[in-house]
């Protein structure tokens, strides 16, 4: 999955069934991929510790450890920032710039408000996978525990991004899957 998905961390076991956590490491490394690796296990030897580091991983925690360190340390990890870093997110003809918050399509400006940038961002991170309404309340208005539904000001961001993201184009990207939510997809689902 780490060769074909983004992942933000990768938490490895050493001692895995089939196959050996250094060699999936050792070939995450070969691909390039610099998402960042902590490595679980109850290998607690120096020379293991040295080997996982060697390999390529970021961080070492021995088993058995406390959660609260686990959480500290994958904090620490994503803090860092990488060089692999996204600063720009292009899908088909739409590409993003998460630092200008800058949105082209077909070389044509797109002006969004800061909710429709979000919105946006949240699809060209997930294209491709079918997005519901809660996922959305959740990860982009960052609602959790309310009483009413917000369907309706979803919907009604939906509507105004497809307008300026879709509706002069010929191909439209953002699309519903009636019952279940949306998916930005370069073709007809």
């Amino acid at each position: 999955m780490v060769s074909s998905e983004k992942f933000d961390l990768v938490l490895l076991d050493l001692m895995l069934p089939g196959r050996d956590g250094i060699e999936i490491l050792h070939t995450m490394r070969e691909l390039e991929l610099e998402t960042p690796v902590l490595i679980l296990t109850a290998k607690d030897a120096i020379e293991d510790r040295v080997v996982g580091l060697d390999a390529g991983a970021d961080d070492y925690l021995v088993k058995p450890f406390a959660f609260p360190e686990l959480l500290a340390r994958i904090r620490a990890l994503l803090r860092r920032g990488r060089s692999d870093q996204v600063l720009k997110l292009k899908y088909a003809d739409l590409e993003i710039d998460l630092v200008t918050r800058r949105v082209v399509r077909a070389t044509q400006d797109i002006d969004l408000s800061a909710k429709e940038f979000d919105l946006l961002e949240y699809l060209l991170r997930n294209s491709e996978h079918i997005i519901s309404r809660k996922m959305l309340a959740q990860d982009v208005w960052h609602e959790t525990d309310r009483v009413t539904p917000i369907d309706n000001v979803i919907d009604v961001h939906i509507t105004r991004l497809r307008k300026k993201v879709d509706q002069p184009f010929e191909k439209q990207l953002i699309q519903t899957v009636r019952g279940v939510g949306f998916v930005l997809k370069d073709d007809e689902l």
